[in-house]
């Protein structure tokens, strides 16, 4: 027994020799193990805050980049802006000098028209000056004239005058071939030979005129129609008119009218007043003063 005891105890020294590098290995293990662990948790942390990091760097990055892309399109967009705008300048700056051009040319333009207008206004002012000198001539003239008419038409009138009674007016003179010079039987139109000698001493007068007109106007008495009595004056005058072609007056000069019943010169129904109305009036106007106004003015 105290053999196998004493065989035992070299082995069992042994077994411990070797079970004792086995516990510090396993120890020294553990202790690695556990600064594994450490710096796999340190290595992972800072990891995780390195990683964090960078995402904020990266969103930062992102933001600024985000920001940086709308300054440049906001920059893209001033400078297209500002493009346009010196595009219009350039635009407006060459329509305005065109319009300069333009304006220099009409300027140019209205200056030769106004040197050709001031040359026709002293042309104008000139011939105005001689037609106002004509003007005045002719008018001279034309007084120097109307002075020698009416010379004439008073001489003319108291010629007259002694054959039937005459009487001036606004446009030469008026003679009335009453009852008292040549005689209208009632209803007739007829002259009587005794009184064609008066006519033929005012033919003999007025052969003598030039630049007269003459017209002779018919009248009635108050009995009768007024259709009538037209007519009838009508042939009166129509016959006095006669005689006086027959006796040299130009027949393009004496027109004829008839008034029938309406103004007459002595009022009432007496034999006396209506012989008086049975008449003639022989007009004698100056168409070269009134050439177109035959409208005598007889009262």
């Amino acid at each position: 027994m105290v053999a196998e005891s004493s065989s035992e105890e070299p082995e069992r020294g042994k077994e411990r020799a070797a079970k004792g590098p086995a516990k510090s290995q396993s120890k020294a293990g553990i202790i690695l193990g556990t600064i594994a662990i450490a710096l796999v948790l340190v290595l992972g942390y800072w990891f995780l805050a390195s990683m964090r990091r960078l995402d904020q760097q990266v969103a930062r990055i992102g933001q600024q980049t985000e920001s940086l892309v709308q300054r440049v399109k906001r920059a893209e967009d001033q400078s297209r802006k500002l493009a346009r705008q010196a595009s219009q300048a350039a635009a407006d700056a060459q329509a305005s000098a065109l319009q300069r051009d333009t304006a220099k040319q009409a300027e140019a333009k209205l200056a030769v028209q106004a040197q050709a207008a001031l040359k026709k206004a002293a042309a104008v002012q000139q011939q105005a000056a001689a037609d106002q000198q004509k003007a005045t001539e002719a008018i001279q003239q034309a007084a120097q004239y109307r002075q020698q008419r009416e010379a004439e038409l008073g001489q003319l009138q108291q010629v007259l005058g002694q054959i039937a009674q005459t009487r001036r007016t606004a446009l030469g003179l008026v003679m009335t071939l009453g009852s008292n010079s040549v005689r209208f039987d009632f209803d007739e139109a007829y002259i009587k030979p005794q009184y064609r000698d008066i006519l033929n001493r005012i033919a003999g007068v007025l052969l003598t005129l030039k630049g007269y007109s003459i017209s002779v106007y018919g009248y009635t008495d108050d009995i009768g129609t007024q259709a009538y009595n037209l007519k009838l004056s009508e042939r009166r005058a129509e016959a006095v008119r006669d005689l006086l072609v027959q006796a040299g007056i130009n027949p393009a000069i004496v027109s004829t009218e008839g008034f029938g019943k309406s103004d007459p010169r002595v009022l009432g129904d007496s034999e006396q007043a209506r012989a008086a109305n049975r008449r003639v009036e022989i007009a004698i106007v100056d168409v070269v003063l009134l050439p177109a106004n035959r409208a005598l003015v007889q009262k």
